[in-house]
């Protein structure tokens, strides 16, 4: 069988303890089993929670969930502890481990996400096990409320499928504290598990709930990370991270948990225009634009009618319609002062202005991926 590249994510409840403690024989148990997959020829990338949990049992006190400082000092304080735990246990295996702190600003700027992939190749070919997590110290919340700015990852969950997607991997296993997929509220009577879904309707998103007792995601999450991997062409499986074995049985290919087919693989930079980058700001075009835009053609000056926010060359930006609706996101070749200058205009108009040197695209058709389908699924 031939190498896969696996992502391999685990909550703070697979990780912890009732009593919100780090627990040892589940992570022995996980570190156990990925040095068995990397001796069968897999390579796997670790996606861990539970940093915060570790820092309030280490510093015995109470969670305070609506103090981020708080939970940002937790954080500091269990990262340590965390991987000093990981560290202890691969080292069993006679494998060396590498911490990976990523924030959705790292993932946003194009030489950074591409600078982290190398990172990890490198990583991965010297038989280092990279650990990820979010890094909960520095992530600046602040962003969300920035005009026009929208962040590309709120938690393990989705950032475990958009490391997968800029790596290029063949399966993301997301653990959690259920089984995978059930009809209903696994707690209900009558729930039954869902062994495999082909693709991810928006009736099934809408009766989804649940949340995690200790983590951030929930359901939700582990739902629309599973989306986000399969739109990009990577199968995904939920299931218990407290089941025996669960990750060599999965790699085994036995049936365990629920299983998301993949549908058509994208590019590498689709998928990071997409999924990786945070959105920085908008344009505004008019209705031919968007026409052309959606029969595969690029967008030009003449058909833009507004910007918003700030934004470089090479930011990722929404599309949006004249009602303000977003169809689509791209890479584009101007700034944003630059286009308030040549916004609604032809293109010798264009050159003139900013110099013959320049592109005549806003964006390229190969920068453009199109949510229209996505938005109006929502509705």
């Amino acid at each position: 069988m031939p190498s896969r590249l696996v992502v391999v994510k685990v909550g703070t409840s697979g990780i912890t303890t009732d009593n919100g403690e780090l627990d040892e024989r589940e992570m022995q148990s996980l570190a156990g089993q990925i040095a068995q997959a990397l001796k069968g020829g897999d390579r796997v990338v670790l996606v861990t929670s539970g940093a915060v949990a570790a820092g309030v049992a280490e510093l015995g006190i109470a969670l305070k969930a609506n103090d981020v400082v708080f939970q940002q000092v937790a954080a500091a304080t269990g990262q340590s502890v965390l991987m000093a735990k990981y560290r202890k246990f691969f080292a069993g295996h006679g494998l060396k481990v590498a911490q990976v702190l990523l924030t959705a600003e790292d993932l946003s700027n194009r030489e950074s996400y591409v600078h982290i992939c190398d990172v990890l190749s490198l990583l991965l070919k010297s038989g280092v096990v990279p650990i990820i997590n979010e890094n909960d110290v520095t992530s600046v919340a602040e962003l969300r409320c920035v005009e026009g700015y929208k962040v590309n990852f709120s938690d393990n969950d989705i950032l475990s499928v958009l490391v997968a997607g800029a790596i290029g991997a063949d399966l993301v296993i997301i653990l959690s504290d259920v089984e995978g997929l059930y009809t209903s509220d696994p707690s209900e009577p009558g729930a039954e598990l869902i062994r495999s879904v082909d693709v991810i309707s928006e009736e099934l998103k809408s009766s989804l709930k649940g949340k995690s007792k200790r983590g951030r995601g929930g359901i939700q999450s582990k739902i629309k990370a599973a989306e986000i991997a399969t739109n990009c062409g990577i199968p995904v499986v939920i299931s218990n991270s407290r089941r025996e074995n669960v990750i060599l049985d999965i790699l085994a290919g036995r049936e365990v948990g629920t299983f998301f087919r993949s549908q058509g693989r994208m590019s590498a930079m689709k998928r990071w225009i997409a999924y990786g980058a945070a959105v920085k700001g908008s344009i505004q075009v008019n209705e031919g634009a968007k026409g052309a835009i959606l029969q595969g053609s690029s967008l030009l000056a003449v058909g833009v009618v507004g910007v918003i926010g700030v934004f470089d060359v090479g930011d990722v930006v929404s599309l949006e319609d004249e009602k303000f609706k977003e169809f689509a996101r791209g890479n584009p070749n101007f700034n944003s002062s630059q286009l308030n200058q040549i916004k609604g205009l032809q293109n010798v108009k264009v050159l003139e202005l900013l110099g013959a040197d320049k592109p005549k695209e806003v964006i390229e058709h190969r920068n453009i991926h199109l949510v229209v389908a996505e938005r109006e699924n929502e509705e």
